[in-house]
């Protein structure tokens, strides 16, 4: 089959691309913008990319157009398809009918987490000589690739609440029909296409409705908003962790130590690389998820401690004159204050230079603006891009005084930051997209 993806330099479409080359098929594919790493990844796939969506690519006849969630209606390329009657299917649907059919499918879904749980969880299989096919968000360090298409029944997938397509309005996990479900956690998020919590809860629900009987629902205790899920109905046996009374993790994150206990006491411990309590959660959502296809929660555990993380989860990027910058990708209020405070923990009473890219959907509207000075506290100080906002970031930030800045170039940001900058600090840069290769800036200009 040849297949023709509209929008295929996403995390998504792009492993998506990688997964159908890997299959037999012929991939080619057009972005608005064919830019690197992704297109980097997808050439070295040998798959054929085009600048932009003009009609003129119907020439190509492939067999079927494959649709990203980026493109809508008023693409010339997608007017010419529906125009002339041509055969298209979303991403999402075309991953389920032709990857997803008949393989044991474990889908990591929730607001955070969701890469780096998957992640985990692919490792830990992997680990256990399980050699499973995934598509993740991200890129885990323990593979070096973001989407493997793998030959044994099982397959790990990021299960995105995000919406499918043009044509489709459901949420993307609902095609999936995963076998092993994990419900990270629950919270508003995707302001541009859910009007609150609620829309987004029955998406959700969407989702256990397709779960069999067979199946497995690991789903966090603490989360009141997945409790109401799960009360709408249910038919899959459910696993809670953050449980007090069952399965939970504890740790240290100046020593690295991680804590797995279970309903009768202490399971195991072991060493590794990630901080902050959300990432310990993130562990025990995935070990229980992993023991579901057959693993022991002790080699789950001893496998976490060879995890190397995820590129763009607090990656260092460099250490300049006793200053280390860092890369994360949080982006909601929420993220922020969890990776921030795992920062915390792991350095001490050093200074957190905190650097902000408020760029999702969500963030652009500022529908959670009045959050971020709670979500910062825990950083010494501030810096803000704020271009292209449709609210005021200083306003928005004035609570935090003089510990705050805002700036809308990233080059007189980085001229904020690096004034600011002392040896033994640490710059948490923190955006979910490319900042304007802010990082390597940085980098430069405490070098000079």
């Amino acid at each position: 089959m040849h297949i023709h993806i509209l929008g295929i330099c996403g995390t998504f479409m792009g492993g998506l691309a990688q997964l159908g080359v890997a299959a037999g098929h012929k991939v080619t594919g057009c972005d608005a913008n064919v830019y690197p790493p992704m297109s980097d990844q997808l050439r070295g796939a040998g798959i054929e990319l085009i600048e932009g969506y003009d009609p003129a690519q119907l020439a190509l006849a492939p067999d079927l157009f494959v649709v990203g969630n980026a493109v809508s209606r008023g693409n010339p390329l997608l007017e010419a398809i529906l125009d002339r009657g041509l055969p298209y299917v979303s991403g999402p649907q075309w991953l389920a009918e032709h990857v997803l059919q008949g393989r044991w499918v474990l889908g990591v879904a929730g607001t955070h987490g969701k890469t780096t749980t998957s992640s985990m969880l692919a490792w830990i299989l992997e680990d256990a000589g399980l050699a499973p096919g995934f598509l993740i968000g991200g890129v885990p360090l323990n593979f070096g690739v973001s989407a493997r298409l793998g030959d044994t029944p099982f397959f790990v997938i990021e299960a995105d609440e995000y919406d499918t397509a043009f044509c489709d309005k459901r949420s993307k996990f609902v095609h999936y029909r995963p076998r092993t479900a994990i419900l990270n956690n629950l919270e508003y998020d995707h302001a541009d296409i859910f009007p609150d919590l609620a829309a987004i809860e029955t998406q959700f629900h969407h989702l256990v409705r397709t779960l069999p009987q067979s199946g497995l629902i690991v789903s966090n205790a603490a989360e009141p908003s997945l409790e109401r899920v799960l009360e709408r109905g249910c038919w899959t046996p459910v696993e809670r962790f953050n449980d007090p009374a069952g399965y939970r993790t504890a740790g240290d994150d100046a020593s690295g130590e991680l804590v797995l206990h279970g309903p009768q006491g202490e399971i195991g411990r072991t060493t590794w690389q990630l901080t902050g309590a959300h990432n310990r959660a993130n562990a025990c959502a995935a070990l229980l998820a992993a023991r579901h296809v057959g693993v022991a929660l002790e080699h789950g555990l001893a496998a976490l401690g060879r995890f190397g993380n995820v590129k763009r989860r607090m990656e260092v990027r460099g250490t300049v004159r006793d200053i280390t910058v860092y890369d994360d990708f949080a982006h909601h209020p929420t993220a922020i204050a969890t990776t921030v405070a795992g920062l915390r923990r792991k350095v001490g009473d050093a200074r957190i230079l905190a650097v902000l890219e408020p760029r999702s959907n969500t963030m652009k509207l500022g529908t959670m603006k009045s959050q971020l000075p709670a979500s910062l506290a825990e950083a010494d100080l501030v810096f803000c891009h704020a271009a292209n906002l449709g609210w005021n970031a200083a306003a928005a930030l004035a609570p935090m005084g003089d510990r705050a800045c805002v700036e809308n170039g990233i080059d007189a940001l980085v001229d904020r930051v690096v004034r600011a900058a002392a040896p033994g600090d640490h710059i948490l840069v923190m955006s979910n997209g490319g900042f304007g290769g802010i990082h390597g800036k940085l980098l430069a200009a405490l070098a000079r």
